[in-house]
């Protein structure tokens, strides 16, 4: 732990203390696919200035830091916002992705991908290093990518509308010791050199005619079925604001009622405050007449749903497909997850030269709370 304490700027005692205290945790397995790593650890909380889910790892040659990824600030009344937020900023609208947040560096020869809670994972580590171009860490290795990783084959949101196969859609790109993000422009460039995929940057505007774009671009997206919009002035000197959809919002209070007692409850309480807002803003009479509808139906479903499922199967369950080129690196994710969460898991043999894993969650609370009430029992 000596590293951890250099690269913290705090004595050994103090590192220790925060060990006892899961503030530092193991950040990996040691195993040979990440045979550059001797140790790693990550922040599970804000520590100073060091953000949560900062990764900390030490190779043979040296000490390698991953700032944890900052908070991204959400808006309920965009138009209000942006007058009062970036005032006359030049500001670009960007596709704001449904996946899980993930930052790519390269330690030693090879590269690795780590979670936004700072945990390495198997799984997005060997997609990286198939679909990430090397060369950009050879080029710009203070760096590291900050990525949105999604497809249906995610173990965390899978989500078809961006292709079967996991993939990675950059959003930032950031120093990995400071944090200091590079501009849209630089962004944009490195991107074209490199090959990578980007979060679609729709365009730049400041003023009314971002709030008007904004507005055009939110309700496109919904129509599409996708998450929403991220605002970043261009040369990101201003924290970052987001602003989800309809579509978003009305989903995750399906997902949420479905696992109604699993999740707590202000997750689906923020959701249908969102609604309530982005109605206030941007609905007349009629449009408010189908948000009632929309918001209702996804409710109801999402509890109905529940229930028949156990009615006829007796649990809740969660599933997701993934494929690994290396039945090791499955194996290796295997207890990765199993440290984590609880989960089951069905290998499924060869599909195109890929290894394929189903992964099952078993929503216990729900389960067992519907199980109770069906057959008679009190709320």
């Amino acid at each position: 732990m000596k590293f951890v304490a250099e690269a913290l700027s705090i004595s050994e005692p103090a590192v220790k203390r925060l060990y006892r205290r899961s503030i530092l945790k193991q950040a990996y397995i040691p195993h040979p696919f990440f045979s550059d790593i001797s140790d790693a650890y990550l922040l599970s909380k804000k520590f100073g200035s060091y953000e949560e889910g900062t990764f900390l790892a030490i190779s043979s040659e040296k000490v390698y830091i991953a700032r944890g990824f900052p908070k991204i600030k959400r808006t309920l009344v965009l138009g209000e916002c942006v007058k009062r937020h970036f005032e006359k900023s030049e500001v670009a609208v960007e596709e704001k992705i449904n996946g899980y947040n993930v930052r790519i560096m390269k330690i030693g020869k090879n590269i690795y991908a780590i979670t936004r809670r700072g945990y390495i994972c198997p799984y997005t580590t060997e997609r990286a290093r198939e679909l990430i171009n090397i060369e950009f860490f050879k080029d710009w290795p203070e760096f590291m990518l900050c990525c949105e990783a999604a497809g249906l084959e995610s173990p965390h949101v899978p989500k078809e509308i961006y292709g079967k196969k996991l993939d990675f859609y950059l959003f930032d790109i950031r120093n990995s010791k400071t944090n200091e993000p590079m501009s849209l422009e630089e962004k944009i460039k490195i991107a074209e050199e490199y090959g990578f995929k980007l979060a679609r940057v729709f365009g730049v505007w400041s003023g009314e005619k971002l709030i008007e774009e904004s507005i055009k671009i939110i309700k496109e997206l919904d129509r599409e079925g996708r998450e929403g919009i991220v605002l970043k002035d261009i040369e990101m000197k201003k924290k970052a604001v987001k602003y989800t959809t309809s579509y978003c919002n009305c989903s995750d209070l399906e997902y949420g009622f479905r696992y109604f007692n699993d999740l707590g409850r202000d997750f689906v309480l923020t959701r249908a405050v969102r609604e309530g807002f982005q109605s206030f803003e941007l609905d007349n009479s009629e449009d408010r007449v189908k948000r009632y509808e929309r918001v209702g139906k996804a409710i109801v479903d999402g509890i109905i749903g529940s229930i028949e499922e156990v009615n006829k199967s007796g649990k809740l369950k969660e599933r997701a497909k993934l494929r690994f080129k290396s039945k090791e690196v499955m194996e290796l994710y295997i207890q990765h997850t199993k440290r984590l969460t609880r989960a089951n898991f069905e290998y499924a043999g060869i599909e195109d030269g890929y290894h394929i894993l189903y992964i099952e969650k078993y929503m216990a609370s729900t389960s067992d709370r519907i199980k109770n009430l069906i057959s008679g029992g009190f709320w």
